[in-house]
């Protein structure tokens, strides 16, 4: 297990509904917040409401996704003040892409520029 932040050991499923709230609050969806959460993991739908459900950590979540897309590392900018691409810890620059691409949807980018394939 990772030692470091506290978010490792904090369940995904406790911060899910946060990422909806921030969409939906801007005029975007659950389903859009759970597109880009697949694309990110390569969770399918099913195996994503099972992590939820399960109330997995970041650190499992993270380590259970099956395919990291690979264009994540194409995703730059500063979330929380600190610039995603310059995180050096791995686990905590994952978390922080999908801050971002949450970020960039209750923006109102556009689906096909937040999905960088």
């Amino acid at each position: 297990m990772t030692t470091g932040h506290r978010i490792y050991t904090t369940s995904f499923a406790s911060v899910y509904p946060a990422y909806v709230a921030k969409a939906e609050k801007k005029g975007r969806t659950r389903a859009e917040v759970e597109q880009i959460i697949r694309w990110l993991t390569g969770f399918s739908q099913a195996e994503l409401d099972a992590q939820i459900a399960a109330r997995t950590d970041f650190e499992t979540f993270f380590a259970q996704a099956p395919r990291l897309h690979p264009a994540r590392a194409n995703i730059k900018g500063v979330v929380c003040g600190v610039r995603v691409e310059e995180v050096a810890e791995p686990l905590m620059r994952e978390i922080r892409y999908l801050d971002k691409l949450i970020d960039e949807l209750a923006k109102g980018k556009a689906m096909d520029k937040i999905l960088r394939d």
